[in-house]
């Protein structure tokens, strides 16, 4: 599989320019192969990729602006959604590439397959030793071995041990509450901290992604004008040759005709 980044040369943008940059240097950071499409000076390369990007990707003009990130013909994403996978340490999973052993990337993958197999795995086992802890009460295991007498010293001995296990069970019960209670507290002030990272997190990236947005609107303005001003260039040359053109043919039939 080959990644083909859809680049202009010769832009004149200084945003779309660095965008490029940033996508070329990260791929090369990463040792990932990838082939550079040049869509300014080969008309089939930008015929081809403005075909492949799906239309709910494309600007309001309809016009994708470089660059442009395929993984052989299956489109990846502009430089947005490359800069949002970079943030989140899933580039390759953007490329469509499995990350390499070792990576961040890698990591993080094998530690949520961890954590899925090891709670699937803790609940299947609560559920077999549910079974297992049931007790069988010892007269249903040896039959009616215990005469009339033994029963009655068995009765007489937990008459004289009631009190004791009670009050046991009772400082055992009370232990346990506390415990309890003391845990309940510590997760529900690590949960309330996490919430309140994840709140301030959301909010500048919130913020980082607005001035992004503002910029980029800014970006494809001036690109757009610049490309309307280029279109325009081109035409007045066309015209003025077009006009030369005319007049050369004049002076060389006026001079036909002197002859």
């Amino acid at each position: 599989m080959v990644i083909k980044v859809f680049l202009a040369s010769s832009s004149g943008s200084t945003a779309i320019k660095k965008k490029q940059q940033d996508v070329v240097g990260f791929l090369e950071a990463l040792k990932v192969e990838y082939a550079q499409l040049d869509i300014a000076c080969n008309e089939e390369n930008r015929m081809w990729m403005r075909q492949n990007v799906p239309q709910e990707k494309k600007p309001a003009n309809g016009i994708p602006l470089p660059p442009q990130i395929f993984n052989e013909e299956s489109y990846c994403g502009d430089y947005d959604t490359f800069f949002d996978a970079k943030e989140d340490n899933s580039v390759y999973a953007f490329l469509g590439l499995p990350p390499p052993p070792g990576s961040k990337e890698a990591e993080l993958a094998d530690k949520a397959h961890i954590l899925e197999n090891g709670t699937h795995a803790e609940e299947t086992n609560g559920e077999e030793n549910l079974d297992d802890s049931i007790e069988v009460p010892v007269e249903e295991r040896n039959g009616d071995a215990h005469g009339e007498e033994e029963q009655a010293a068995e009765e007489e001995e937990e008459e004289e041990g009631e009190g004791g296990e009670e009050e046991e069970v009772a400082e055992g019960e009370t232990a346990e509450d506390d415990a309890l209670e003391g845990e309940t507290a510590g997760d529900a002030a690590e949960e309330a901290v996490e919430e309140t990272d994840e709140v301030t997190e959301d909010t500048a990236h919130a913020d980082e992604e607005e001035q992004e947005e503002a910029d980029e609107d800014r970006e494809e303005e001036d690109l757009q004008s610049e490309e309307e001003e280029e279109l325009r260039q081109l035409e007045e040359e066309e015209e003025a040759e077009v006009q030369e053109e005319e007049e050369d043919d004049e002076e060389e039939t006026q001079g036909e005709e002197a002859e």
